[in-house]
C-alpha cells in the first residue's frame, strides 16, 4: 500500500533509536515507513524538522537499520481507531490491540493531537462527578471539565485510588492511559476493571515499561483524542486517568537528550510546561455536547514538590490530590473548582460540614501535638482527639466508598459522637435540621 509514496534514501545518521534524513515538504509529528536493507519494515515518527533535514524516532528500536534503509513518509500523525467497537478494548502505544480481539482495520481513524478547544465552545463548569470517595466527595469535589492532579510518591497507592475513582466514578465513560507501567500494574488495572463489571465503559492505552519510549509520548494524545471524539460526538461524560506524568516527562527528557538539547531545570526541557499543559488543556466541556475531564497521578521524586513536573503542573492544574501515608491529606489537597457545586448541585449544608470538620480536624492535629509535648488537656481538646481519630478512620482511607449524601450524615454523626450542637459553631437552622436526634436527646439527658 506505500509502493506510491516517494522513497527517501539520503540517511544523515542513525543515533540510538533516532535517524536524520534529507527530505522536504515533511509535516512535523507526521509517521514513516523505514525499511531496512533485508527489506525488513518499521515504523517511526518525525519529531523534529530542521530546514531539509527531519529527524525521526523509531517505535520499536534501530536494530537492523542502516543508513541504506529507506524511508516513505505517509503524510499523516499517528492515528487511533474510533467507535464505540474500541469500548472494553486494550491497545499500545502504537495504538495496536493487544486484547485479542477482533481485528479494528476497518474502523475510522482519527489523527491524534490538534490544537486545544476554542474558549467559545468552552461552558463554565458547573456539574460534579461522584467518584465515592468521601476526600475528594465531600471536601475537594471533582467538577465536570477539571483538570487535576494526584500528587503522590513511590509505594503510595496511587494505583489503587486511579481504580477505585475508576470503578465507582458516575462518569458515562472512562478511558485510561497507562505510561510505563510494569507488568503487575497493567495486570492489576485490567482484572480490576473486568472483575467490577465496568470493563464494557472503559477503553485502555497502555505502555509498558519495557515498550518503546515513543509510544510513551502518543499514549496521552490518544487516550485525549478519543475522550473528546466521544465527548463532542456522542454527548458522553468522560473521565480520562493518566498514570503516570512523571514517566511521560521522563521520556520527554530522554528524547529531549537524544536530540542534544540544551536542557532546563534538572535535564528537562524548557518545554515542558508547554507540552504539559498541551495535553491538560484538553479538559473541557463543550457547548451543547459532553465533557473530558482529567484525573492524573504525578509522582514526586523524593517527595519533592519543588521538582520540575509537579511545579510545573501546579500552574497548570485546578488544584490536586495529595495522596500521604496512604490517605488523602485534607490539608496538602485542593480543588479550585469546587464552589462551582457546592451547595448548588450538593445538599444545602456541605459547605458548613465541609469547612467544619476540616477546622476542627485542623484543631485535632494541634492537640495532638500538645498532647506529645505533655501539655495539660481540656475537656475540649480530648473532645478533638477523639474527632480526629474517627476522621481518619471514616474518612481519610482510601478504601472508604460511599455516597456524597452518606459521607454528609456520617460528618454529621462524627461531629455529634464528639461535640455538643453549640460548639460546632454552625448555623443554627442547619444544626436543628441535620445534627442527629439521638445525640441531642442523650445530651439534653446528660445535662438533666
Amino acid at each position: 500500500m506505500f509502493d506510491t509514496l516517494k522513497i527517501h534514501t539520503q540517511v544523515l545518521e542513525i543515533v540510538g533509536d533516532l535517524l536524520k534524513v534529507r527530505a522536504q515538504d515533511v509535516e512535523y509529528g507526521s509517521l514513516a515507513i523505514i525499511e531496512n536493507p533485508d527489506g525488513e519494515q518499521s515504523l517511526a515518527q518525525v519529531i523534529q524538522l530542521s530546514r531539509d533535514v527531519v529527524s525521526l524516532q523509531f517505535f520499536a528500536g534501530g536494530s537492523g537499520l542502516s543508513t541504506r534503509s529507506r524511508i516513505r513518509f505517509l503524510g499523516h500523525p499517528m492515528q487511533v481507531s474510533y467507535s464505540n467497537n474500541i469500548l472494553g478494548r486494550i491497545f499500545r502505544g502504537s495504538g495496536l490491540a493487544i486484547d485479542g480481539g477482533p481485528s479494528l482495520d476497518d474502523e475510522p481513524k482519527v489523527n491524534i493531537g490538534g490544537a486545544t478547544v476554542n474558549p467559545m465552545m468552552r461552558v463554565m463548569p458547573k456539574h460534579m462527578i461522584h467518584t465515592r470517595v468521601p476526600m475528594v466527595d465531600l471536601f475537594n469535589c471533582l467538577v465536570e471539565s477539571q483538570k487535576i492532579p494526584i500528587f503522590s510518591v513511590a509505594g503510595e497507592p496511587h494505583n489503587q485510588l486511579l481504580a477505585r475513582i475508576a470503578t465507582q466514578t458516575d462518569a458515562d465513560m472512562i478511558v485510561f492511559g497507562g505510561l510505563g507501567l510494569i507488568f503487575d500494574d497493567y495486570h492489576f488495572f485490567r482484572t480490576t476493571f473486568e472483575e467490577q463489571g465496568n470493563f464494557s465503559r472503559t477503553i485502555m492505552y497502555v505502555n509498558l515499561a519495557s515498550d518503546p519510549i515513543v509510544e510513551r509520548l502518543l499514549v496521552p494524545d490518544m487516550a485525549l483524542k478519543v475522550a473528546e471524539r466521544f465527548a463532542v460526538e456522542e454527548g458522553k461524560r468522560v473521565l480520562v486517568l493518566l498514570t503516570d506524568m512523571t514517566a511521560y516527562a521522563d521520556a520527554l527528557k530522554e528524547v529531549g537528550i537524544a536530540m542534544e538539547h540544551v536542557p532546563s531545570n534538572r535535564g528537562y526541557l524548557g518545554d515542558l510546561y508547554s507540552k504539559l499543559a498541551q495535553r491538560y488543556e484538553q479538559a473541557c466541556d463543550y457547548k451543547g455536547a459532553g465533557s473530558v475531564t482529567i484525573l492524573s497521578v504525578t509522582t514526586m521524586p523524593g517527595n519533592d514538590i519543588t521538582h520540575p513536573v509537579p511545579d510545573n503542573t501546579g500552574y497548570i492544574t485546578e488544584g490536586q490530590f495529595y495522596l500521604h501515608n496512604r490517605m488523602i491529606d485534607p490539608f496538602g489537597s485542593l480543588s479550585r473548582l469546587k464552589q462551582q457545586v457546592i451547595g448548588k448541585e450538593t445538599r444545602e449544608d456541605h459547605a458548613q460540614v465541609m469547612n467544619t470538620m476540616i477546622r476542627l480536624y485542623s484543631e485535632a492535629k494541634d492537640a495532638e501535638k500538645k498532647q506529645a509535648m505533655a501539655f495539660d488537656l481540656s475537656a475540649y481538646d480530648h473532645k478533638l482527639l477523639t474527632f480526629g481519630r474517627l476522621f481518619k478512620e471514616r474518612f481519610m482511607g482510601i478504601e472508604v466508598a460511599m455516597d456524597l449524601n452518606e459521607a454528609l450524615d456520617l460528618g454529621w454523626q462524627t461531629m455529634a459522637d464528639c461535640f455538643e450542637p453549640q460548639e460546632l459553631l454552625m448555623k443554627k437552622q442547619l444544626v436543628d435540621k441535620y445534627f442527629p436526634a439521638t445525640a441531642q436527646t442523650r445530651q439534653q439527658t446528660a445535662g438533666d
